[in-house]
């Protein structure tokens, strides 16, 4: 999503893509790639009994509420109080309800897949409240991240919410799912250095896209970064202009007393 959005809106929306945001997008790539050969194969899970079971396990239900007590606490407390300052306070109450957006499209997809097959999950109650679940969170994500976005600067409303969304998606996998429980220590680290990766192409993405670098100016940004402006004090002015032959009409004249 990272590298298409930016590509896309480089060609259809007239932004600007320079040689730092195309690094971000290749370096978006190469983290994905390393997380998908090192991701973990999750617990097969067809039917919406076995996705129930999963959700009434004491664990994920005490992560759930963890989550519900810190969205209910951010919307009902903080937004109205630090919402207007504090850039963390909606992108959080996003990315924690992300979490369950995730949960119900991973069951609507088992409902799917069993309404073609010919089961009747229609008559099954949890296809209704996963329904109602993701329309409900994907409501509250749209109404506080487009606040985030009116208040914020769009270049670090994105990488933030990209990263405490993943942070969020990965700990749900998890926890439900049970995905790590399996993996070696090898495809622990690789999943950890993709998911660094990702962020650090995002930062670079959405932190400079605002400056104009390319292959054929970055010498000449690279020396005037190093050689820095030039000051001279008001010594140096007034010697300069007391020295010129012939002063301009436009600028203040300068008298030097002696005495």
């Amino acid at each position: 999503s990272v590298p298409c959005s930016a590509i896309l809106s480089s060609y259809l929306l007239g932004e600007r893509l320079n040689l730092l945001g195309k690094l971000g997008c290749m370096l978006s790539l190469v983290g994905s790639t390393v997380m998908v050969i090192h991701a973990p194969e999750d617990e097969e899970v067809t039917t919406l009994d076995e996705m129930l079971s999963k959700l009434k396990e004491p664990g994920f239900l005490a992560y759930a509420a963890i989550l519900l007590a810190v969205c209910f606490l951010s919307v009902f407390y903080l937004a109205p109080h630090y919402g207007q300052s504090n850039i963390l306070i909606y992108l959080t109450i996003c990315s924690v309800i992300g979490a369950f957006s995730v949960s119900s499209v991973k069951g609507l997809g088992i409902a799917i897949k069993g309404f073609f097959a010919g089961r009747p999950v229609l008559q099954h109650p949890l296809t209704w409240i996963l329904v109602i679940t993701l329309v409900a969170s994907i409501t509250t994500q749209i109404n506080y991240l487009n606040k985030s976005l009116d208040i914020f600067n769009t270049s670090l409303v994105f990488p933030i919410y990209y990263v405490l969304f993943t942070t969020i998606v990965i700990t749900t996998s998890i926890i439900l799912f049970k995905e790590w429980v399996t993996m070696t220590v090898v495809d622990i680290i690789g999943t950890v250095c993709g998911f660094l990766t990702i962020i650090l192409g995002v930062f670079l993405l959405h932190a400079f896209k605002d400056m104009d670098v390319s292959l054929g100016n970055l010498p000449q940004v690279l020396q005037n970064e190093q050689q820095g402006p030039v000051t001279r004090d008001d010594k140096n002015i007034l010697i300069e202009v007391d020295n010129s032959s012939v002063a301009p009409e436009d600028k203040p004249k300068v008298f030097t007393t002696y005495t």
